[in-house]
């Protein structure tokens, strides 16, 4: 089983890690470092406050580079990470960038992917055209789904999230031959069929994706339905999500306390300690969290949760 683990930013990988991903206080193009896959996230103003996030491998790993991406695996689990271009339009860029990926998945033998992350700069701000960033670059990764990845296992967990970098940062994993199943939350409108006034085409991914013991919970906010509840009330919101995630790992027999690798994403930097006592009051005491200040995919949105849920995280 593939799983995670959060480390301090400066310090050394060991061998046998499939990838590294940085989030400090810059961005850019994934490069290979020291061997390792990396991608540098602009998601702090100060570096060290920041933290890496490392994925380790349990077999002998082979990396390298496909156009403009980069990746890694074993023999059974694949990497892969991506950069796009600041620019005041993302909907072909973000398509050519997935439509590399969704190639390189079937190249190497990888067909389901299970988890994808997207940082995305200015993502509540328009484009040239009047359209919001986040919804410009849903456009494009829909299109890619649509053309290239239709006939795969499905639209996997995935978080979209702001970054304070220019251009748009994003790394996923796939797998070869395990059981991968993506679930939906029957509190919330499936996101690839929301209503056209979210955008001209929806988002792109589950509510979570089942990998063995794992349940990998993407981003989850205030939503009920496909409506944002609480506008404004940072407490509610909270609550509304950490019970859209309590909703969604019960319905496969996990709790609150068997959640570890969080990430919790908030908008506004005088709501830290806040969420910082919200997060340590809902998840285990000994939960791996760190707290991002960042914008969210909508404007009337205070906080995202996400993390993965497994058995082998319970210590009581």
């Amino acid at each position: 089983m593939i799983a995670s683990r959060f480390v301090r930013i400066d310090e050394t990988c060991e061998s046998g890690v499939l990838a590294r991903i940085v989030f400090g206080d810059t961005s850019g193009r994934p490069s290979i470092e020291n061997g390792v896959p990396t991608l540098h996230l602009d998601m702090y103003d100060d570096a060290r406050n920041g933290f890496a996030e490392i994925w380790p491998a349990a077999a002998p790993i082979r990396s390298g580079t496909f156009n403009d991406l980069v990746f890694a695996h074993d023999d059974e689990f694949l990497f892969c990470a991506g950069f796009i271009p600041s620019s005041d339009r993302y909907t072909d860029a973000t398509r050519q960038a997935y439509g590399d990926a969704f190639a390189l998945v079937r190249e190497l033998g990888f067909p389901k992917i299970f988890r994808m992350w997207n940082f995305i700069p200015h993502i509540n701000d328009e484009n040239r055209e009047g359209l919001e960033v986040y919804r410009d670059f849903c456009r494009g990764r829909a299109v890619a789904f649509e053309e290239d990845y239709a006939s795969a296992s499905g639209m996997p967990a995935a978080t979209g999230i702001g970054t304070w970098g220019d251009g748009v940062g994003f790394y996923f994993l796939a797998c070869r031959e395990s059981a991968v199943r993506h679930i939906e939350n029957s509190r919330q409108t499936p996101a690839y069929e929301y209503p056209q006034r979210y955008g001209p085409k929806a988002p792109s991914f589950a509510r979570g994706t089942q990998l063995g013991d794992a349940l990998f919970v993407s981003g989850t906010a205030s939503i009920l339905g496909h409506e944002t509840m609480h506008a404004g009330d940072l407490h509610k919101q909270w609550g509304v999500a950490v019970d859209n995630i309590a909703h969604l790992i019960g319905s496969q027999h996990y709790a609150l306390r068997d959640i570890d690798q969080i990430k919790v994403y908030y908008r506004h930097a005088t709501d830290l300690p806040s969420v910082t006592k919200l997060a340590k009051s809902a998840f285990h005491p000994d939960a791996n969290i760190r707290y991002l200040k960042v914008d969210i995919c909508r404007a009337d949105l205070l906080v995202e949760i996400e993390g993965i849920a497994s058995r082998l995280h319970r210590s009581d």
